[in-house]
């Protein structure tokens, strides 16, 4: 496929920096269309609610971890949800875990981590002046902020936030009257998810418009680093699995107020039947997880094609396998659509339609191997260089390997059956899915954060930063393999009525301990984060030595990103310690003239 050359959006958005700056101040850092901006809102809103979300975890460990402590001196933030003897409310706990799982997997690893790296990448790496259209990029994110603030205000009300689990299972999620969380709460959860949906799906059609039509020239598509190829392909699945969550939505608000049952069928409250038939709670299960499973890969590949971006520059190799890099993400985009019902092994689906499920499911275990053994050859003798982007990478090679391990177990229909409820479904998608995409969102603010304030972080804030959360992560999950398959239940508000689970007391303070410790050190990054922006060492124009187009931008680039004309490409992102050649990087910006490799058979300026 031919690049297309972005000339005309030169012309299209050629602001010179003087018409930028005479910009109102509203205009250039609130409601602004300079997609570098909005990257950085969404990026501060991301580490806003990562800290409300792990405050929340935090709240919940403590009921776990230590389920006979007197937590009254918590009633001065929590109120009621403290009860007089001073336990957590069971309802409030639920409702803890609901806002908890929502905020992390949606506002921090969808739109922190996506939001931010598509935003501020996709026209700096193509080579564009900007997103294919600035007004509904910035339409994308201020409905993202209306979702925060409607999300936010259930926290705040007083039969508190949604509770039915960050599934949103019927009954619960369907009838306002089952708990205190399924009233005003539920319905401002999907108010905020419908609005949350649309910002998802004006950005997705924003990257992939953008991707396609205005890279600059000689950017083919052979030519795109692993991280576009990552954002591209998370786009494309986004537009077509998020509209299916928002049918479900739209349904489950039609059998909450207008007395339908798309989900309810001969449900009884204290006795009294209700007025509902014919509808099923497994068929919005049918439509959650078509969302919630490629929602994984969601969250995961744009983790994974900056890891690409950034194990390649710092071992100062060449990607190993370039294109079987771009293969398995088009793989693993795939069968994610196709491998939903393995959530659903225990809702008592037939036996051969699970064999199903579960020989696809074993299948999307091969590319992602393919994506492991990949980074792991890169760095394979490689000069490498440990920034601390470069180890939250290594660290999210590691959790991917880890957790994908535990992923063969729960694809089998007949071990998941035993394991599901339990803890070892928790520590299979934290560890997979959750804190390997955290990784790889950290690892991407450490590496791009010269470009995005034109500062360098502090390493040694990095390094300690890094090396606390890696080992609190495995002090916090892989205990609760351990314990899951000793049948320890998930979803419980409290386990010491069970005489069991007695001999795993100790363990779950050890994992409660191990989260306050690892949520405490985020603040190491937040601190370091805030304080090298306004006073940390300047950057020079590239930092790490990197060939991607991004780095020939100046240091502070204005809206429009280059100030004159937009380079042109005439090779690969990953020409790294090219023999003969006088750095050990090649930008994609230098002709193969210009380079002794032009001698080769074959390579022209024209490749």
């Amino acid at each position: 496929m031919s690049a297309t050359h972005s000339g005309s959006l030169s012309d299209a958005h050629a602001h010179d920096e003087h018409d930028h700056h005479d910009l109102p101040w509203i205009r250039k850092y609130v409601f602004s269309e300079d997609h570098k901006y909005i990257a950085k809102q969404y990026l501060i809103s991301g580490i806003v609610w990562a800290v409300i979300g792990g405050l929340l975890s935090v709240l919940f460990r403590l009921q776990l971890g230590f389920p006979d402590a007197d937590l009254t001196w918590l009633k001065p933030l929590l109120g009621d949800w403290i009860q007089a003897d001073g336990k957590l409310d069971p309802e409030f706990y639920l409702a803890l875990v609901t806002m908890h799982g929502t905020i992390m997997v949606f506002f921090v690893l969808t739109a922190g981590l996506s939001g931010t790296f598509s935003n501020f990448l996709i026209p700096l790496q193509i080579g564009a002046r900007d997103m294919a259209s600035g007004f509904l990029n910035m339409l994308s994110y201020w409905f993202f902020f209306l979702s925060s603030a409607i999300m936010m205000a259930s926290l705040f009300i007083k039969t508190g936030p949604a509770s039915g689990g960050w599934v949103i299972y019927p009954p619960l999620s369907a009838l306002p009257q089952a708990v205190n969380g399924s009233g005003l709460g539920m319905t401002l959860w999907l108010v905020a998810m419908a609005f949350f949906i649309a910002s998802t799906l004006l950005g997705g059609l924003n990257y992939v418009t953008t991707i396609i039509n205005l890279r600059t020239k000689g950017m083919t598509f052979s030519r795109l680093p692993l991280t576009i190829w990552a954002f591209f392909i998370t786009a494309i699945i986004g537009l077509l699995s998020f509209p299916v969550l928002f049918s479900a939505a739209l349904l489950l608000i039609f059998d909450r107020s207008f007395g339908t049952s798309f989900f309810l069928s001969e449900i009884y409250i204290g006795g009294e039947a209700l007025h509902h038939e014919g509808g099923s709670p497994i068929l919005f299960q049918h439509l959650f997880w078509f969302l919630g499973h490629p929602e994984v890969y969601i969250v995961l590949l744009p983790a994974l094609g900056i890891t690409s971006e950034i194990v390649a520059t710092n071992s100062r190799k060449p990607i190993f396998g370039y294109k079987a890099m771009i293969f398995s993400i088009v793989a693993i985009a795939f069968l994610s659509f196709i491998v939903w019902a393995h959530h659903m092994f225990v809702t008592g689906m037939n036996p051969f339609l699970g064999s199903i499920f579960m020989f696809l499911t074993l299948i999307i275990a091969v590319p992602s191997a393919v994506k492991a053994f990949n980074y792991i050859a890169t760095l394979w003798r490689g000069n490498i260089i440990f920034t601390p982007a470069m180890l939250f990478s290594i660290g999210l090679v590691s959790f991917f390997i880890s957790g994908g391990l535990t992923g063969i177990v729960l694809g089998n229909s007949a071990a998941d059956i035993q394991l599901h409820d339990t803890y070892f479904v928790v520590a299979h998608f934290h560890i997979v899915m959750g804190s390997a995409s955290f990784f790889g969102m950290l690892a991407g603010v450490y590496h791009w954060f010269p470009k995005m304030f034109g500062r360098m972080m502090d390493d040694r804030l990095g390094y300690i930063h890094f090396w606390l959360t890696f080992i609190g992560v495995y002090l916090i999950f892989f205990p609760m393999h351990y314990i899951g398959i000793a049948g320890f239940p998930r979803r419980y508000y409290s386990w010491t009525g069970f005489d069991a689970f007695s001999t795993f007391t100790d363990l779950n303070e050890l994992i409660s301990i191990a989260a306050i410790v690892t949520f405490v050190a985020q603040f190491i990054f937040i601190f370091n984060f805030f304080y090298s922006m306004f006073k940390g060492r300047v950057s020079t124009m590239n930092p790490w030595n990197s060939n991607t187009l991004e780095w020939t931008t100046p240091i502070n680039p204005g809206h429009g990103n280059w100030p004159g004309a937009i380079p042109t490409v005439y090779r690969w992102p990953y020409d790294y310690s090219k023999p003969g050649a006088a750095e050990d990087f090649i930008p994609q910006t230098i002709p193969f003239s210009q380079t002794p490799e032009s001698n080769l058979p074959g390579e022209t300026d024209e490749n």
